[in-house]
């Protein structure tokens, strides 16, 4: 199993990651200035009160609770978690789920009716932000750790047999 505290750590890291560069979108392309910095990558600001891809727009309060009550399974599961790789996986899961949340909570005219800043612009992929790319990695992660943790059962089973 991980440390506690590690995985603490990432989600504290992750979630202030992703409030600094929000926060720093919000300042910096509030007048509907893009910035471009490499190829297709560009910064532009947008706002989604709905989920993945802006679907369900206007779904905001449901999916902020929503997203409370994954929230708290998901670190039940952390900390319970079998292999490091599932661990720190769930934990990216936890900083970006936590770090959307804060957006719905402090961004917003009423309790949950906040929008989500997203910023990175590939210009062919919907826009995102770092709290979504910590979804994302912390999902790849996941994967190959429950695929260890299912080759490591294996393993035990062809042992005991």
């Amino acid at each position: 199993m991980t440390s506690s505290r590690r995985l603490a750590l990432v989600v504290a890291v992750g979630v202030a990651l992703d409030q600094i560069t929000k926060s720093w979108a919000v300042n910096a392309l509030d007048d509907g200035r893009i910035i471009d910095v490499v190829w297709t990558l560009r910064f532009a600001l947008g706002f989604n009160s709905g989920f993945a891809f802006s679907q369900g727009q206007g779904l905001g309060p449901f999916i902020g609770a929503a997203a409370v009550v994954v929230a708290i399974l998901i670190a039940r599961a952390m900390v319970t978690a079998q292999h490091r790789w599932s661990a720190f996986g769930l934990a990216l899961i936890l900083s970006g789920a936590l770090g959307n949340v804060a957006d719905r909570v402090f961004r917003g005219d009423g309790w949950l009716h906040g929008k989500v800043v997203d910023f990175i612009d590939f210009q062919w992929f919907p826009v995102f932000n770092v709290a979504d790319s910590c979804i994302t990695i912390g999902a790849v992660l996941l994967l190959v750790g429950l695929f260890g943790e299912q080759r490591a059962l294996k393993r035990n089973e062809e042992g005991l047999a």
